[in-house]
């Protein structure tokens, strides 16, 4: 009773002494500008070494014959001679992190594959089974480590998992893809408790990548959205960046910028899943090999011509370009926005001053106008023309309000993305 009257301990300390192996000083990613720039680009020897990397397999190793045929393919993207897709990208961005030292750990229900059959990480024999990782001789050349596992189906006990990771882990990569970005939402917990809230509450840093499948293709309503709105709701004081890249080049310096630059916040990628095969949304080489990710993708149209603007993100731009030049339009132009939030106010002011000439502003999305960008960007978009004198306002373009994602019925999806074309296109319609 002594000892407790005292303020002493009356029972043994049974908790064991902290393992200072599994520490990691954060001190370098503390207080970093949200604009950092850092080199994202790799110069073209590289990206011809690592593709060989990429697709070479082990002696007697028997791989399918649609696979070799990718492989093949990613062999001639390296040289120049096809022009690069989406998974040759993603591979570029990994293989080249990799070599520089960079760790990498990427979960999901279906990721060694790709769940569009586009990434092919991990391939395995015909013969037995056996699976191959051919990433992993590149990380030994970095001297550093490679893990890529397909998941349980369990979207909440893997995100918790892979964010507990991230949370300890700074100098890491930690992707998470969903099979769909649809089934994000049994994993709603999470997000709002850890991964946008963290920092706000207990200053803890997290780097965690989600990659989250998203478009509206006639799928139905559990196959067509991530919940875009739902992410972008819960943006403040620069706790996340959500982006929606629209080419492979894009992913590709996206991937290679949230893990060179010392920042560390949680991204959302809004990626795409016709794009990864459309011809349209291939990139260059020499898009790896220069520039960097952009937040805004401008117009090739003479800005004299232009008397609409339209801001759009993600797969509906192909739609939108793909009828434009069908029907010879030449006075609406489509501009992408790739990096949703933080909003890159001053990039849209310079892609927008352009076109102060202008007095018809949209803001065209494939999402039902109660969900997508329109509610939680109106007001900064408006912003923008506000700061350039223009005297207009954005005008929404899309799906109408709606309980439910996205349609069921094939016919019925066709007509809407059919007449969300049309207005956008037709300046007469109102």
């Amino acid at each position: 009773r002594k000892q407790i009257e005292n303020g002493e301990s009356v029972t043994p300390n049974l908790a064991p002494r902290s393992n200072d192996d599994q520490w990691f000083d954060w001190e370098p990613f503390m207080n970093r500008k949200w604009y950092e720039e850092v080199a994202t680009s790799i110069p073209q020897e590289e990206i011809e070494k690592n593709a060989l990397s990429i697709v070479r397999t082990p002696k007697d190793f028997l791989i399918q014959k649609k696979v070799q045929k990718i492989f093949d393919e990613r062999v001639k993207m390296s040289k120049g001679d096809l022009k690069l897709n989406w998974g040759f990208a993603e591979m570029m961005a990994y293989s080249s992190l990799l070599k520089e030292g960079y760790p990498i750990r990427f979960t999901g229900q279906d990721v060694r594959r790709g769940t569009f059959d586009h990434r092919h990480a991990v391939i395995f024999d015909q013969n037995n089974g056996e699976g191959f990782l051919s990433l992993d001789s590149i990380a030994k050349e970095g001297k550093t480590l490679v893990d890529i596992y397909d998941s349980l189906l369990s979207e909440e006990a893997v995100l918790g998992f892979e964010y507990g990771y991230a949370a300890t882990w700074p100098s890491g990569l930690v992707i998470w893809e969903a099979q769909f970005g649809d089934f994000v939402n049994g994993a709603q917990v999470v997000i709002d408790q850890f991964i946008v809230s963290a920092e706000h509450k207990w200053e803890r840093l997290s780097g965690l990548v989600m990659l989250l499948p998203h478009g509206f293709e006639g799928m139905g309503p559990e196959h067509s959205s991530a919940r875009l709105e739902r992410f972008l709701q819960l943006c403040a004081a620069n706790n996340i960046q959500v982006c929606m890249p629209s080419s492979p080049s894009q992913i590709f310096h996206l991937l290679r910028r949230q893990a060179i630059r010392k920042m560390r916040r949680p991204l959302i990628v809004i990626t795409p899943k016709s794009l990864l095969r459309l011809p349209e949304a291939a990139s260059d080489l020499s898009e790896l090999t220069n520039g960097s990710f952009n937040c805004i993708i401008g117009d090739d149209l003479p800005k004299k011509n232009i008397k609409r603007v339209v801001i759009c993100s993600g797969k509906v731009f192909y739609d939108l370009k793909k009828a434009r030049d069908e029907k010879g339009i030449s006075d609406v132009a489509l501009l992408r926005l790739e990096q949703l939030y933080p909003f890159p106010y001053f990039e849209v002011e310079e892609t927008l001053k352009d076109y102060s000439h202008v007095e018809d502003f949209v803001w065209a999305q494939e999402e039902p106008r109660n969900q997508g960008a329109w509610f939680s960007h109106r007001h900064r978009l408006e912003r923008v023309l506000k700061k350039l004198k223009i005297e207009s306002l954005f005008k929404p373009i899309s799906r109408p309000p709606a309980a439910a994602p996205a349609v069921g019925l094939m016919k019925l999806h066709l007509q809407q993305q059919q007449e969300l074309v049309d207005n956008v296109l037709n300046r007469d319609k109102k």
